[in-house]
C-alpha cells in the first residue's frame, strides 16, 4: 500500500545521482568542505520579511539537538526534518507497519523515496506550525505575503539541506557510512 502512494512521487523528487567512477579521498574532503560551506553560510542568513522582534526564543535550549542555526536564519529547522524522516520510515519498517524487502532495489529506492517525501513534507509542517504559531511575530502584523515568503524560504532551504545530505550519502563526500566502511574492510 505504501508504495503505491510514494512511486508517483518519486520521479518528482530532486535527486542527487551516484558517481560514475569511483571518488578519491581528496574529492570526498572537498565535497564534504562545500557542503559544510553552504550550511554554515545558510545558518547565517536571515529571513526576509521576518519583523525583529525582542521576545525571547523558545526554542533556544533544543537548537543543539535539531542542528538548527540562530532564530529567524535560513537554517532554522536545521536537519530535524532529516532526522524526524528517517526515524518514522525505520519505525515503520522496523514494526512491520510497513514491509520493506531491502534486497530489493526498487523497494530500497521506493524507501529512500519516501524518506525524502516526509523529509519536505516535515519541512512544509514545520515552517508552516513556525509561521502560524507566532514565532516571527503576530500574523495579522506580518502580513500573509511575508507569511508565505518565509515559509517558502524555510521549506527551500529544508530541501536543500536535504540535498545536501544525500550528497554526502551518495558517496561524494565523507560520512559515517563511508568510516564505518573502511573501519571493518578487513573483517
Amino acid at each position: 500500500m505504501w508504495r503505491a502512494i510514494v512511486r508517483p512521487f518519486v520521479p518528482l523528487l530532486p535527486e542527487i545521482e551516484q558517481p560514475n567512477k569511483r571518488v578519491a579521498f581528496k574529492e570526498k574532503v572537498l565535497w564534504t568542505a562545500v557542503t559544510l560551506f553552504i550550511y554554515l553560510v545558510c545558518c547565517q542568513i536571515p529571513l526576509y520579511g521576518v519583523k525583529n522582534t525582542k521576545a525571547s526564543d523558545p526554542l533556544y535550549f533544543v537548537r543543539a539537538v535539531l542542528a538548527a542555526s540562530n532564530r529567524g536564519t535560513l537554517m532554522e529547522l536545521g536537519i530535524s526534518p532529516i532526522i524526524t524522516s528517517s526515524m518514522i520510515m525505520q519505525f515503520l519498517a522496523g514494526t512491520r507497519i510497513i514491509q520493506v524487502d531491502q534486497s530489493l532495489k526498487e523497494d530500497r529506492a521506493l524507501f529512500s523515496g519516501a524518506e525524502k517525501l516526509m523529509g519536505l513534507v516535515i519541512c512544509f509542517v514545520e515552517a508552516f506550525m513556525y509561521v502560524f504559531s507566532g514565532m516571527y511575530g503576530d500574523l495579522a502584523v506580518l502580513g500573509t505575503g511575508n507569511a508565505i515568503l518565509i515559509i517558502t524560504q524555510l521549506f527551500v532551504a529544508g530541501m536543500i539541506v536535504l540535498l545536501l545530505d544525500e550528497l554526502l550519502q551518495k558517496g561524494y563526500g565523507l560520512g559515517l557510512r563511508y568510516f564505518t566502511l573502511h573501519r571493518y574492510k578487513h573483517l
